[in-house]
């Protein structure tokens, strides 16, 4: 847990994501490892630490991403950037398939998928028990 977050904003980022990851949606309760607030813009590309540039995320896709911001998908000539979940909505990059795999509809999608391994077998496996207790739906 990061001393520069308070504890009153990490609890208001918690809170506004349902207590599950923004990025692939694991809800917390079901991971064996603490979730991290992720600064969606990173403080070495100039983010700050406020509440419209704060994420909550699981240990994966906030140690996969980094400090990145953007990848390239496709070719080397055009950059595209990652899923925000403060400007995006996740249905229109993504969807979630009975098969565990998070499925990207836009390039934003596929450069997300693609640096945070949304689609890493182990994950897979657990989206897919998730969803067939329940568990996880879609927003």
């Amino acid at each position: 847990m990061s001393d520069y977050i308070p504890s009153k904003l990490r609890k208001l980022v918690v809170e506004r994501s349902g207590v599950c990851c923004e990025y692939c949606l694991l809800l917390e309760q079901f991971s064996f490892f603490k979730f991290h607030i992720d600064h969606i813009i990173s403080l070495k590309h100039g983010g700050e630490t406020v509440l419209g540039n704060l994420a909550n995320s699981c240990s994966v896709c906030n140690e996969n991403k980094g400090s990145d911001i953007a990848t390239f998908v496709g070719d080397f000539e055009n950059i595209v950037r990652f899923f925000n979940p403060r400007m995006d909505t996740w249905n229109e990059h993504f969807s979630l398939h009975e098969s565990g795999e998070i499925l990207p509809k836009t390039e934003v999608g596929k450069g997300t998928v693609k640096i945070f391994k949304f689609n890493h077998p182990g994950s897979i496996v657990e989206r897919r028990g998730l969803i067939e207790k329940g568990w996880l739906v879609t927003r």
